[in-house]
């Protein structure tokens, strides 16, 4: 493997680099959240090297407890380490923000005329990439992770209890936790610190590396509590006093509100509950165009919890009152993702200099150890997830031009040190050589 790029002095980036990088990086976050958690790594621990490995594990196990886009929290808490609240705002927003957009116009095209070839012929070959990514990941993040017969004891449970019992993330991560810290105090040569994960010590986010984030504080908590709250409810309350109180964008908005604060272990924990109260409920929009609706989340860029984008602007677009179809189906978008993600940076700006100074307490270090184990298990499910149903479609024939792609992108980055950037780029190229005549 080459490893010239590694071999490169980091240099902390300014705040105009780290903004091309977020840009960049929300316009291929494909793969849910542990494939965009696998471009992160890649790109910022591996590549870039401004953060180190135990910092960006620490961070990210913090992000997996928190309510929400856990990929998307991890890049607003980097983006804090390395250019405080500016730069979490920026890393959080664009990680978002281009997706947005995407599936704003994706779903005004489904509304006013139905699928798109092209579009279609991008996404075929962007899932290949996407597994090839996540496998990727299993193999970089399994090797610092996995380090004693326990952990890789505890990857491997991890693995069976999603894989073959469909166990609730949470439940495995609280579990992954509770045997960290009981192995951590009975058995510590099996249960390392999370602190000899491997990572470079000469990253600019080194395990000891001075970050740009604030200290903690009441007065900083306080203010930080009022802000964000305000502009979590001001634009939604604005929005029932234009349109009134029974408006289906004031009745998005509560809900969506609501839906933020128990999105406890991804979007797939929470997706049946959102689609039971959109579709049974509210009526927003029909089963049929639910399904249409999580099939364009799951194959665009961003985190898969935008299809409460798609349910707000086809809620509007079905319900506009005295607004136009377009008009109410883009305020109801806007007020979904308002009300989604307005909270994320709240847990993020609000809890993450609290979790940096429990940095280097050892039964902490210890803990989050076992939890890291465990998600190399549950990041295996999912290129195992994502290989069965991009190679074998509705259990047909093996799709050798995918799987093509998919062994060409592993071994371009596993051998050859591609970049993420251009995988996905050569990947969405080949799909439309494919698939369009």
């Amino acid at each position: 493997m080459d490893t010239s790029t590694s071999a490169l002095p980091p240099v902390h980036p300014s705040f105009r680099e780290a903004l091309r990088f977020w840009l960049r990086l929300g316009l291929i976050s494909f793969g849910g959240p542990t494939g965009q958690i696998a471009i992160m790594h890649e790109e910022l621990v591996e590549r870039r090297r401004w953060i180190g490995e135990e910092r960006f594990l620490h961070a990210l196990n913090y992000c997996m407890l928190l309510p929400g886009p856990e990929a998307q929290q991890l890049a607003t808490y980097i983006g804090w380490l390395l250019h405080g609240t500016w730069g979490g705002i920026a890393a959080g927003a664009l990680f978002v923000l281009p997706a947005a957009i995407l599936l704003w116009a994706l779903a005004f095209v489904y509304a006013a005329f139905g699928d798109v070839p092209a579009l279609s012929a991008v996404f075929y070959g962007l899932k290949p990439a996407v597994t090839a990514i996540v496998a990727f990941a299993v193999i970089r993040i399994g090797k610092r992770a996995l380090r004693t017969p326990a952990m890789w004891t505890l990857a491997a449970m991890a693995f069976v209890a999603i894989f073959v019992f469909h166990a609730p993330f949470p439940a495995i991560i609280l579990a992954a936790g509770l045997l960290g810290l009981a192995g951590g105090r009975w058995w510590p040569k099996a249960f390392p610190e999370a602190g000899g994960h491997g990572g470079k010590a000469d990253s600019v986010l080194s395990d000891g590396g001075e970050i740009a984030g604030e200290a903690p504080s009441a007065g900083r908590a306080v203010r930080i509590l009022a802000v964000c709250l305000a502009l979590w409810f001001a634009p939604l309350f604005l929005v029932g006093a234009w349109l009134g109180w029974e408006h289906s964008l004031w009745k998005e908005g509560v809900f969506f509100s609501k839906a933020a604060l128990v999105t406890f272990g991804g979007a797939y924990a929470v997706l049946p509950y959102v689609a039971q109260q959109a579709v049974e409920r509210f009526g927003w929009l029909s089963p049929t165009q639910m399904l249409d609706g999580l099939g364009l989340a799951e194959t665009t860029p961003g985190p898969l919890i935008l299809v409460v984008e798609f349910v707000g602007f086809l809620g509007g677009w079905n319900h506009p009152g005295n607004l136009s179809p377009l008009v109410a189906g883009t305020l109801g978008a806007l007020v979904s993702v308002w009300t989604t993600f307005v909270p994320c940076f709240l847990w993020i700006f609000l809890g993450a200099p609290y979790i940096e100074r429990l940095r280097g307490q050892k039964a902490l270090s210890q803990t989050l150890s076992a939890i890291t184990a465990a998600v190399v298990g549950v990041v295996l499910n999912l290129a195992v997830w994502f290989g069965w149903h991009v190679f074998l479609p509705q259990s047909a024939a093996p799709d050798w031009y995918a799987i093509a792609i998919a062994l060409g992108a592993f071994a371009g980055m596993y051998l050859w040190d591609w970049g993420i950037f251009s995988v996905v780029g050569a990947s969405a190229a080949l799909g439309i050589l494919y698939k369009l005549p």
